[in-house]
Formats: structure tokens, C-alpha cells, sequence
């Protein structure tokens, strides 16, 4: 990736150490034959102060996992619970990862380092611990495409292939192994949470409360919230609102996540972990990225009732503090802060300024019709129509009383849109796979960082950062 400007001071703050005692286990990273190093994000490390490490010094901390200087000694692997397909496991946490550093980014926001194939942990269970490269390639693609459409997601920030042979039921085996690290806003799950209600640790649930709004502030809950005084229940406030913003996110990108389980639920509501994700070929609620997904559980349609269960399930572990009552009313307010971030996001995505909740749900209605009906891949939908233009018959009445947006970048008119179905991503792997060609993959990433660059900042919750 081409280098970028430095845009912050490295400053490292391992604020989970006041928690390590009982969130997690110090382990040690894999010793991999080989360090190859095949993706470093600039952009990202620059926001955190890392973006002038040399390549080597960059393999020694992200495939070695030599320390960063003054942060975590070793690392740790986080301890949690959480609800898989709805079906409590008490058996997970870390097994294939680790938190290797925290660190403060140019905003003053604690951010994370962690790992995705670093080798096996304590909570490892029968897994080998490691990560596929076509696994790691497809997380790459997966965080710039969502982030280039507003999501708020983790970045991929370092991807090194590692020498092993991995042996695979669901690809050709044996494959190619890599170790992956991401920047995320927290690694805290709900899932940290229902371990903390299993084992009845009041204590530590309000000392992770108190850590998760030092440092993962948001808005206090409404004036007529009843115990919005209350640390659990302003906690309760600012996840329901994280998550119906990232549900309606999920909905105007046309993505499916796959695996929406409790244990991959972030506290601050960014999206991560990336395994069977998929982008819509066409506008379609029953579709499953997931091949085990038999049920259909977290089809795309679903996404959102998927995300107000699992914001259920963070109340209830928070009954081990708070009474009902309050937890319930943060609780009821899924459904009407999802309406109206699908609304903002939607108008924000098609290039128009917002007219009003209601006016702008008519509008996605109408837009929702006209896909199914055409059948138009979403992306080129949204891209043909950006700002009202070349609508017409119901779409067009639809747009005709919207403003557009001033777009002055070259991106929108461009012959097509940039777009992440399947067959794509399967190209770009077949180029790394069969000839160990990585300009496919590199080129697919400036296009969509181009991509992002015209689409601007996104609407985000109020008060959220």
C-alpha cells in the first residue's frame, strides 16, 4: 500500500490491564516458520502513531508479537460467553486471537490491536488456532468495502503469511496460513458480559460497566428514561443505540454479516469478524451468507431483529445490577433509533439531503420495490440513481421533491460502481492463489478507498463517536 502521512503521535495506553486479573489470560503467540508480510494498512496505523515502522520492525510486531514499547508485556486472551445460533456456549473466548496492544488514536479514542490466527490459547477447545490466507484476504476486503459505505467497522491492519499448511473441511485443503491484526474501538463483547452473569461476579460486571464508559463514552439516556442516572443503565443506552445504528448500516450496504452471534457483538457497536460474509447479489431479505445457516436465522432480512435479540441478551446479564424496568425502556427504543439511522443512512448512500423520518421511509420503501422488482444488484441501484438522477416512474416521483447532494468527486461518473459480489472476491483469491498475484487485491483496495472518498462521512448517532 502506498505510504501515508503520519497523522498521529504513538501513544500507548493499556487500560485493560486493570482488568486482566479476571478478563483474560496472558499467552503467547505461535512461532511461525515464516513472516511474509502481505498487507500493512498505512491509513490505519498512521491514526495511531505506527505508520513509519519499517516493514521489518512492522513483521516483528505484527508476526512475532514482540511488544510494543510501553504497552501490554504479553498478550491477553479475552474470556467470554455468549449465545451462538441462540444457544448459550459457555465453552469460547479467545481461541484463535489475542489483545495485543491498546493505544490512543489522532481523536483521543482507546483502540485495540488484535489478532485472528496467532495460535492456540487456553480457550482453543480442538482448534488448531491458526487462519487461512484466503481467510485473512477476505477480511481485507470485507473492512475497506464496508468502511468505504459507512459502516462502522474494525480495520484490517496487518495480514502476514506465515508458512504453514492448513488443513480445511470447507476449502481445498491443505491452504495457505496466515496471521492476521485488526484496529477495533474495544474488543468487549456482550458476550464478556454473560460470562460475567453465569459466574455471578457482580464486582467485575460494574468494573468492566466503568471501563466501558471511561472509555467508550456516549450521549446520558433520555430525560424521561427512568434510571438513566444508573452506570448499567446508561451502558444499556448507548449499546441499544450502537447497535441499531450498525443494524441499519448492515441494511443500506446491502451486507450480510453471517454470524451475528452475542460473541461477536462489540460493545461500542463496531462490526468485526468477518468469516461467511456476503454482499447482495440482488434485494433479497431470505438471503444466508452462512452455508450452515440452515434456518435462515441471520439472513439479510433478519439482521436487525438479530441485533435487538442480542441487545435482549446484553439486558439481561445486566440484571445482575440494574432492575427491569429501565433496562426494558433502552431496550424499546431499538425499533424507533433503527427506523430513523436506516432513514439518515439511506438518504446519506442514495445522495440526497433527508426531507424527514417520514417522508425518507416512503422513500426506501419505494426504493426497496423497485429492486426487487428490476432485480438490480444494489450497488448499481444506488449508483444509478445517486442524487435522483435517471429515476423514473414511481422512483422518480419518489425523488421528486429531494435535493441533491453537491458531489464533486469523479467517482460518480464513472462508468459503474465499485460492488463486492462473490465472483469478485473469488477472482482476487484465484490471483494470490494460482500465481501469487496480489495487484487484484491492491487495486481493488485504492478503488474502494476512492470509493469512500466520495461518499463522504456518514450520518452517525447522536453523540457517538
Amino acid at each position: 500500500m502506498s505510504e501515508e502521512p503520519q497523522a498521529a503521535k504513538y501513544r500507548a495506553d493499556p487500560a485493560i490491564t486493570t482488568l486482566a486479573d479476571w478478563l483474560g489470560a496472558p499467552v503467547d503467540a505461535a512461532d511461525f516458520p515464516e513472516t511474509r508480510l502481505r498487507f500493512r494498512n498505512d491509513r490505519a496505523a498512521a491514526s495511531v502513531g505506527l505508520g513509519a515502522l519499517s516493514d521489518e520492525d512492522w513483521a516483528r510486531h505484527f508476526g512475532r508479537f514482540v511488544p510494543l514499547e510501553g504497552n501490554l508485556p504479553r498478550p491477553l486472551a479475552l474470556k467470554y460467553h455468549g449465545h451462538q445460533f441462540r444457544v448459550y456456549n459457555p465453552q469460547i473466548g479467545d481461541g484463535r486471537g489475542f489483545l495485543f496492544a491498546q493505544m490512543r488514536d489522532q481523536a483521543g479514542r482507546l483502540m485495540d490491536l488484535g489478532t485472528k490466527g496467532s495460535g492456540q490459547t487456553p480457550y482453543s477447545r480442538a482448534g488448531d488456532g491458526r487462519l487461512t490466507l484466503k481467510g485473512a484476504v477476505r477480511e481485507i476486503l470485507a473492512t475497506e468495502m464496508l468502511e468505504a459505505l459507512g459502516v462502522n467497522t474494525s480495520k484490517t491492519f496487518s495480514v502476514i503469511e506465515t508458512g504453514e499448511n492448513l488443513m480445511r473441511d470447507d476449502e481445498p485443503s491443505p491452504t495457505r496460513s496466515a496471521v492476521m491484526v485488526r484496529l477495533s474501538h474495544s474488543h468487549i463483547r456482550i458476550g464478556t458480559f454473560q460470562r460475567l452473569l453465569a459466574l455471578e461476579e457482580p464486582d467485575h460486571m460494574e468494573a468492566l460497566i466503568a471501563y466501558c464508559l471511561e472509555h467508550f463514552p456516549g450521549p446520558p439516556p433520555p430525560e424521561d428514561a427512568p434510571g438513566r442516572g444508573e452506570p448499567a443503565v446508561m451502558l444499556m443506552h448507548n449499546v441499544v443505540e450502537r447497535m441499531a445504528d450498525l443494524a441499519a448500516s448492515y441494511m443500506v450496504a446491502g451486507f450480510v454479516h453471517g454470524v451475528l452471534n452475542t460473541d461477536n457483538m462489540n460493545i461500542t457497536g463496531e462490526s468485526f469478524d468477518y468469516g461467511p460474509w456476503r454482499w447482495l447479489p440482488e434485494w433479497d431479505p431470505s438471503f444466508t451468507a452462512a452455508y450452515f445457516d440452515h434456518g435462515g436465522l441471520y439472513a439479510f432480512g433478519r439482521q436487525p431483529e438479530a441485533l435487538h435479540w442480542n441487545c435482549g441478551q446484553f439486558a439481561v446479564a445486566l440484571r445482575l445490577l440494574a432492575d427491569t424496568e429501565p433496562l426494558v425502556f433502552a431496550l424499546e427504543r431499538f425499533g424507533p433509533l433503527y427506523m430513523e439511522a436506516v432513514a439518515h443512512r439511506w438518504c446519506w448512500r442514495l445522495g440526497v439531503e433527508p426531507r424527514g423520518l417520514e417522508e425518507d421511509s416512503q422513500l426506501v420503501s419505494v426504493c426497496e420495490k423497485t429492486m426487487r422488482e428490476s432485480k438490480a444488484q444494489p450497488d448499481a441501484f444506488f449508483f444509478a440513481h445517486r442524487g435522483g438522477r435517471d429515476a423514473s416512474g414511481e422512483l422518480g416521483d419518489a425523488l421528486a421533491d429531494y435535493t441533491p447532494v453537491a458531489d464533486i468527486h469523479d467517482y460518480w461518473d464513472d462508468a459503474a460502481p465499485q460492488s463486492m459480489v462473490i465472483n469478485e472476491v473469488e477472482a482476487i483469491w484465484s490471483a494470490i492463489d494460482e500465481s501469487d498475484d496480489w495487484q487484484p487485491l491492491m487495486d481493488k483496495v485504492a478503488a474502494l478507498r476512492r470509493m469512500g472518498e466520495a461518499h463522504g462521512t456518514p450520518p452517525r448517532p447522536a453523540g457517538h463517536a
